[in-house]
Parts: C-alpha cells; sequence; structure tokens
C-alpha cells in the first residue's frame, strides 16, 4: 500500500502533502518562541533553498530543447496538414478572450472591494512606511530607465541575429519560438530521405527531452516543499496586515478566473469537464505555484495536457507559445494594483481614478501581460509603465512589494491553467476526442 502510493501515479499527493508542510515547517521555524534571529533565519532560508534552486535549474535545462523540438514537430505536423493557420488563429483569439476576462475580473472585484480606500491618514501612513525603505530603492533600481521602447524590443529580439545565442537563452523564448516555427515549417518544404531525417531529428529530439523531464518531476515535492518553505521564511505572515484586502482582491480575483470562468470555458466551449481535466493537469497547477515561472514549468505543463489526451500537434505548439504571451493572473494583477494605488492616491489627494482611466488600464495590462514577458522583473516593469502612463507615482508601487511574491505564486498558476485551458479548447475544435476528460 505504501509502496503503490510512493509511485509516481500519486505525485499530485506528494506535492500537495510538500506544500503543507512546507506552511508547517516555515511557520515553526518563524515561531517567536524559538528566538531566532534574522541572520539565523536567513542562513536557515538559505540552505533550504538548494534543493528548491536545484529543482528549478533542472527544468529550466530541458525548457530550450523542449521548445525548439515541441514546437518544430508540432509546426510540420500542422503544415503538412496545412492546418497552421488555423490553430494558430483559433489560439490567438483565445489568449486575447481569456486575458480580457481576467482584466475585467479584476477591474470589478478591485471596484467593488476598494482596497486602497481609506481614511486620509492611513492613507499617509502606508506610503510613508515604504518612502526610502530598501523594498523602494530596490524596486527603483529593477525598474529604473525602462520605457515603453522596452516593449518593443520585445518584438524586435524575437527575430534574433544569432540562433546559437538564442538557444542558449531561457528568456528570450519569443526569439526561440519563432526559430523553431522556421525550422519546423521549413522542414515539411524539403524532399525525400533529408526531409525525414529531420523529422526523425526534431521527434528524437522531443522525446528525449520528454524523458528526462519525466524524471525530473519525480523530484518535485522536494523541490515544492524547499521553494514555498523559503518564501514563507523570507516574508513571514506579518506583511499581510496592512495589505489584507489588497491581498483578499487579487486572491478573490484569481480563485473566480481559475475556478469559474476557466472552468466556464473549459465545459460550454471545449465540451471538457473542468473536474476531470483540472484532475489530470494538477501537478503542472501546483509546480507553477511553487516555481512562480510559467517557463520553468513548460516541461510539466506539456507533459500533463498530453496525459489528458491533447496531441502532440496542439499542446507542442499552444503550450510554449501560451508561456510567452498568455499571462492571465499577471494583467489581472496589474490592473488590480494600480487601481489600488490609485485608491490611495484618491485618499491622500482627494483626486478620483475616472473610468476613462479605468479602461485605459485594462487596455495596457493585456498588452503589458503580453509584451514583457521576456524582461527581468517583468510585472513590475509593466505595472511601473501604466502607471507612468495614468499619471500615478512610481514609487509607491513599493507598497505591494512584500506581498508580491506569495501572490506571484498564485497568480502563475492562474497562467498556466489559462494555458492548459486554451490547449483543450483548440484540441477539441480541431475533432480530438480527449476521452478521459469529455463532458458527459
Amino acid at each position: 500500500m505504501i509502496k503503490e502510493f510512493l509511485s509516481a501515479k500519486y505525485l499530485a499527493w506528494h506535492i500537495l502533502i510538500a506544500l503543507v508542510l512546507a506552511v508547517v515547517v516555515a511557520a515553526t521555524i518563524r515561531n517567536p518562541g524559538f528566538g531566532l534571529t534574522d541572520e539565523t533565519l536567513a542562513s536557515i532560508s538559505s540552505w533550504i533553498h538548494i534543493p528548491g534552486k536545484l529543482f528549478v535549474n533542472a527544468l529550466k535545462m530541458v525548457v530550450v530543447p523542449l521548445v525548439f523540438a515541441a514546437i518544430a514537430v508540432g509546426v510540420a505536423g500542422m503544415a503538412s496538414q496545412k492546418s497552421i493557420g488555423r490553430i494558430g488563429s483559433k489560439t490567438i483569439a483565445l489568449y486575447l478572450v481569456t486575458g480580457f476576462i481576467a482584466i475585467f475580473t479584476g477591474l470589478i472585484l478591485v471596484n467593488v472591494i476598494q482596497p486602497g480606500n481609506m481614511s486620509e491618514d492611513a492613507a499617509l501612513a502606508l506610503v510613508e512606511s515604504v518612502e526610502g525603505s530598501a523594498d523602494q530603492v530596490d524596486m527603483t533600481n529593477r525598474v529604473q530607465g525602462r520605457s515603453w521602447w522596452d516593449l518593443v524590443q520585445i518584438l524586435v529580439r524575437a527575430v534574433p541575429p544569432n540562433i546559437f545565442d538564442a538557444l542558449t537563452n531561457n528568456s528570450g523564448l519569443l526569439a526561440i519560438i519563432f526559430v523553431s516555427v522556421v525550422f519546423g515549417f521549413f522542414t515539411t518544404k524539403l524532399d525525400g530521405p533529408i526531409r525525414e531525417t529531420m523529422e526523425n531529428l526534431w521527434q528524437g529530439m522531443y522525446d528525449l527531452t520528454i524523458t528526462v523531464t519525466l524524471w525530473i518531476i519525480r523530484f518535485a515535492p522536494i523541490g515544492v516543499f524547499a521553494l514555498v518553505t523559503v518564501v514563507i521564511i523570507d516574508t513571514g505572515f506579518k506583511a499581510f496586515g496592512p495589505l489584507a484586502w489588497f491581498v483578499v482582491t487579487v486572491l478573490a480575483a484569481l480563485i473566480l478566473h481559475f475556478f469559474v470562468w476557466l472552468p466556464l470555458m473549459q465545459l460550454f466551449l471545449g465540451r471538457v469537464s473542468p473536474f476531470k481535466y483540472y484532475s489530470k493537469v494538477v501537478k503542472a497547477q501546483l509546480t507553477a505555484f511553487s516555481t512562480a515561472s510559467s517557463s520553468a514549468t513548460l516541461p510539466l505543463t506539456i507533459e500533463s495536457a498530453q496525459n489528458a489526451g491533447v496531441s502532440k500537434r496542439v499542446s507542442s505548439f499552444v503550450l510554449p507559445l501560451g508561456a510567452t504571451v498568455n499571462m492571465d493572473g499577471t494583467a489581472l494583477y496589474e490592473c488590480v494594483v494600480v487601481i489600488f494605488i490609485a485608491q490611495i492616491y484618491a485618499a491622500t489627494t482627494g483626486e478620483p481614478f475616472g473610468i476613462v482611466n479605468q479602461i485605459l488600464v485594462v487596455l495596457l495590462a493585456l498588452v503589458t501581460s503580453i509584451g514583457v514577458a521576456g524582461v527581468p522583473a517583468a510585472s513590475l516593469v509593466a505595472i511601473t509603465l501604466i502607471l507612468g502612463a495614468v499619471g500615478l507615482p512610481v514609487e509607491w508601487l513599493a507598497i505591494i512589494i512584500a506581498v508580491d511574491r506569495i501572490l506571484d505564486m498564485c497568480r502563475t498558476s492562474t497562467n498556466v491553467t489559462s494555458d492548459l485551458t486554451v490547449a483543450a479548447i483548440v484540441a477539441r475544435s480541431e475533432g480530438e476526442e480527449l476521452p478521459e476528460v469529455k463532458a458527459a
């Protein structure tokens, strides 16, 4: 019985248990009764972080070869069937739809709950608490010199001047996707044994990378435990006090998108049972939560989708593209953060944040969530650009830094779930049955 439970079949349960243990262990270590100093906590955190870092590095190690091979195989298959344009247009359209739904969910909840609607004294105290703080200085350094030109450069970098340089850069997934699409498409233009050799090369690289990925994810519970424990040790729970309503607003919006809108899309657009589908992809969702990285989770995302019955042809194209451009949770978060800061600004200055500005925030949140996916400190850069565009103090972004990491984990899991939702809908629209997750 125990031996069977320890098998890979129950990996999702292993990860869930690791998450619970991480919370318990971290809360115990941070207990004031132990009398541990900040230096000691930092030292413990550093040691615990090592297996987590190794796990994330191992996942990132296979991202580039997997993305390249998966898209090359998928595009070659679609090109030979003349379906690449059809699948591509469906994918982009659905990603835009899920993005808009996520942003409007955040917009409605932040206006209903109004986490930044407080007395002038409380608002001033919150602002003064971060002015000149280490968080504000760190945030300023990370976003200093950023501008809208960074969005344009994202598109420029999509066509790399050096293929080999692009293939050694995990943050340049858009360039890798472009190169692999070109190679996969023109593989179908070759003739005879050469074409067969190239198709076998891409397929062999893909199968090898998936095999390595399956081996790496057996260590997921250890990695998840380390990563989550470190986050809680480093951030604690005290930071949630002054920002409680902000955290509630973000989590409520993410939960609504995760458990209501995406399942409804699965059910009515894809004729897929949300409960059955989520049970098949839960490993990817939990890994996304712990790593806070859509890219690092991508190998497991593809494996989970195929485990649910989504074909290699669809999953190998839709999911790598989604890990780069489809950021529902991020877009929702950007919207909530900006309007939360706008509410604080109104409390301190008396200047309301009008409907026109809110509509502008919606549009900018969608654009920036797509455009800055490959830029370091992507969410901070995006929010900074939006704050500047609507005339709000960029420095006040430091207010939410203390809770950003935990919320980052939640929104990344939402990002990955949205990718998986679109993959299932596209697969069903292409006539795939998905018998194990099909709605009755």
